[in-house]
């Protein structure tokens, strides 16, 4: 069985880990001064590298390495080759204990890992416990972790990650060091992208890579886990390749609307419409993508300095397709009709005619400008 892409290019060092930096950069500067902590909460959007990074803790906790060649400690990595690392890397390390909180959210998991926690390493210095998800604990798991968490053994070390920080109890988050991992950048993620396909031998378009790395709405694992799906659909993949494989329309389309739309064009945007949807497009998916841009048009058109932080996920000549839209766009008319857009894409994703609240949206907002 082929191993999929977000696990076989995971990384294996914290160099490795793009877009978080800053983390990196404390993580391995604790490293060096041998101050790893006893309880970390790692928490942002999925797919940012949380558990990877929990992971390469634990590398770093257990390196044979490190603890043997005092040069090597000042590198605040793992060496990813001593035994403990491999296991690790191989999922078999009987000290790292890897606990999915949606599926055991209880107080009996809890207690059995306040049993357990207190048992000594079996083959590593360290025993490591990373609970995902750990938003889904119940109340009273939350308060049978608490003192585990504040005074765990010298041999334990406790990693909790989370999408849903706001979820968690004060008491909780106050015993433990807060690392946020930020959503990533289109830009970022379409770097990685382009070496995963450069290794595998992937023949992709520029711009049909560009639409998965946005597809990945700021996840690695998410843009990885597309890019496997259509590499082993098509041989060659052009834009209008992926847009069918993914069910997503490329930043190109969404413009078109956008600028018909600015102009107060109701016919021509009904038929760019009807257009997308012969083609088979998701046309909820593309209302999502048309709001995203609407609202860079008009936080643009409000601050144009913002521009310096949108080069991060607009190519150069996307951005100045987008400020010109924005010198167009009344401010206050595409505020409303951004408010509009949303309740029809609330709509639409219960609704049977997908397409038809977004219809009435472009017929009541634009012809009412018209008449």
């Amino acid at each position: 069985m082929a191993l999929a892409f977000y696990r076989k290019y995971r990384p294996q060092k914290l160099g490795e880990l793009l877009g978080q930096e800053t983390n990196v950069e404390i993580l391995k500067n604790a490293a060096r001064q041998n101050r790893i902590g006893h309880a970390y909460l790692f928490y942002g959007p999925r797919g940012t590298g949380k558990t990877t990074t929990a992971r390469l803790l634990a590398k770093l906790l257990n390196c044979e390495e490190r603890e043997a060649n005092s040069s090597f400690m000042n590198e605040g990595e793992p060496c990813g080759t001593c035994r403990t690392c491999l296991e690790i890397e191989n999922g078999n390390a009987l000290d790292l204990v890897e606990i999915d909180a949606a599926s055991n959210r209880g107080i009996d998991e809890i207690r059995n890992l306040k049993e357990n926690i207190g048992v000594s390493p079996l083959s590593s210095k360290y025993k490591v416990y990373i609970i995902d998800e750990a938003h889904m604990l119940t109340g009273p798991a939350f308060n049978a972790l608490l003192k585990t968490l504040e005074e765990p053994p010298r041999h334990a070390v406790l990693i909790l990650a989370t999408t849903e920080y706001e979820k968690l109890p004060a008491t909780i988050t106050s015993r433990t060091q807060r690392f946020l991992f930020k959503k990533l950048s289109r830009q970022t993620i379409l770097a990685k992208l382009t070496q995963i396909a450069k290794l595998e031998k992937i023949k992709i378009s520029p711009d049909a890579l560009e639409l998965v790395a946005a597809g990945g709405e700021g996840s690695f694992r998410d843009a990885e886990s597309l890019l496997d799906q259509i590499s082993a659909a098509a041989d060659t993949i052009d834009l209008p390749t992926a847009e069918r494989l993914t069910g997503r329309v490329g930043l190109k389309k969404v413009e078109q609307l956008a600028e018909l739309v600015l102009a107060k064009d109701v016919n021509g945007a009904l038929a760019h419409l009807a257009h997308l949807n012969d083609e088979g497009q998701n046309i909820i998916q593309f209302t999502k993508d048309l709001i995203h841009y609407l609202r860079k048009v008009v936080a643009v058109n409000v601050n144009p300095t913002l521009t310096e932080f949108l080069a991060t996920e607009l190519t150069s000549e996307e951005l100045e397709r987008l400020k010109k839209l924005s010198g167009q766009a009344s401010t206050e008319w595409t505020v409303t009709f951004i408010k509009n857009l949303i309740r029809a894409y609330g709509e639409m994703r219960y609704s049977p005619f997908a397409s038809i609240p977004l219809e009435l949206v472009l017929i009541e907002s634009l012809k009412t400008k018209e008449s």
